[in-house]
């Protein structure tokens, strides 16, 4: 019997009514973890392009290097002396004045080589290898803190199918806008009263209905939202708005879920990547604006929330022939939240001379993704440094959680 369940009425009508064929149960409450910190993590899926997004301006190297797709110094909004941000991130500009915004650049996960596929299984599963492990780094994670005893979720996937990051075997729920008419809540009572006294579907049945009234209720007209187009993982830069919106409230509801898991797709700029316009612009402006969204759905608890922002590798620092760039290796990672000690960029800076480059063609890493997670992991979900560097990740005790990120 699967753990991983939706917050739908179809899934839990068709579950109790033999129909569903994933074979998901709906056995659903939600319950914050042993604190009120909430934890977020967007998965941006496709490879973003961290020169492009968060741009070394300062570097001699980069018009040169960009190209085409280079933007000058008065396109981006100035952070140091070193680099700018991408106009389509704008509205995140705010954020970064208050000091929620933290930008880790020349960063990049264990893997090395160029397949969506295995860095992206990687990136989740938190081993040093693809296919390293059946379960994800974040449900781990919830494995480690202590458990609710009554099997309530601790967790929650936003946006329909439970991500590897969020699967194992501690439950967790998911929720996806509704894609088909509302059931009549006379016929739920009636379904339910045919199996309250079934020992499995009468109380999975109870749990259902139970969440299915807390989801409408933190999400109001939000929960009649339709069902987002999807990239080809993760859903596009249009629906990412009020996907972030409904994740927002379900976290801020007081039975809510604590830690939640998001997908964005359409990364993968091969070609017609663009400048202060086109497709990199555009998702960029999506993911900020779903940025923005959250913190408003989330109301007070932004306070305490870290969201975290990460990619499966970066991209080439040379534009392609077809005015878009390749696969690479190292990106930019962000952390945004009222709980992040902001305002700063740090980057072990390797610079964009050829010579200076991984493999001659991409930002070399000076930093590991796995550091950051743990510095965001060990306060948000209060868990000790031999658990994240056993546990969580790994073989990764070599590995220390990058220290002054979260505020005390």
């Amino acid at each position: 019997m699967s753990a991983m369940t939706a917050l739908t009425r179809r899934r839990a009508l068709q579950g109790l009514l033999g129909l569903a064929a994933d074979g998901l149960l709906p056995r659903l409450a939600l319950a914050a973890l042993p604190t009120e910190r909430r934890t977020v993590v967007i998965l941006l899926r496709g490879a973003l392009d961290g020169v492009a997004a968060v741009v070394p301006t300062g570097d001699p190297h980069y018009a040169g290097q960009r190209g085409a797709i280079a933007l000058a110094a008065g396109d981006v909004m100035p952070l140091d002396g070193t680099f700018g941000l991408n106009p389509g991130l704008a509205p995140l500009k705010p954020l970064w004045d208050a000091r929620e915004l933290l930008i880790l650049h020349a960063i990049a996960s264990p893997y090395r080589e160029r397949s969506h596929f295995d860095g992206q299984n990687l990136l989740e599963n938190g081993t040093l290898r693809p296919q390293g492990s059946a379960d994800g780094w974040l449900n781990r994670a919830l494995g480690a803190t202590a458990q609710p005893r009554d099997g309530r979720r601790l967790g929650l996937a936003v946006g329909g199918a439970v991500p590897l990051l969020m699967r194992g075997t501690v439950p967790v729920a998911s929720w996806e806008p509704q894609v088909m008419a509302p059931v009549e809540p006379a016929l739920l009572e009636l379904v339910a009263a045919m199996y309250q006294r079934d020992p499995v579907f009468g109380p999975a049945l109870a749990e259902a209905i139970k969440a299915e009234a807390m989801s409408t209720a933190a999400l109001g007209d939000d929960a009649k939202t339709p069902q987002p187009q999807r990239a080809k993982r993760g859903v596009g830069a249009k629906a990412f708005k009020a996907l972030a919106t409904s994740a927002g409230k379900l976290l801020a509801a007081p039975a809510g879920a604590r830690v939640a898991a998001l997908d964005m797709g359409g990364w993968d700029t091969h070609a017609n990547q663009g400048a202060t316009k086109g497709r990199l612009f555009d998702n960029l402006g999506g993911l900020a604006d779903g940025v923005v969204a959250l913190k408003a759905a989330l109301g007070p608890a932004w306070r305490d929330t870290v969201v975290v922002v990460i990619t499966e590798f970066g991209r080439t620092v040379a534009v392609n022939g077809t005015g878009g760039t390749d696969h690479g290796t190292a990106t930019a990672a962000w952390l945004i939240g009222g709980a992040v000690d902001g305002g700063r960029v740090i980057a072990d800076w390797p610079g964009l001379a050829p010579g200076q480059l991984h493999q001659g063609r991409d930002l070399k890493p000076t930093a590991d993704l796995r550091a950051l997670l743990k510095a965001v992991l060990q306060p948000q979900l209060q868990l000790s440094t031999d658990a994240l560097g056993r546990n969580v990740f790994p073989d990764s005790a070599a590995i220390k959680p990058l220290p002054g990120v979260i505020k005390a």
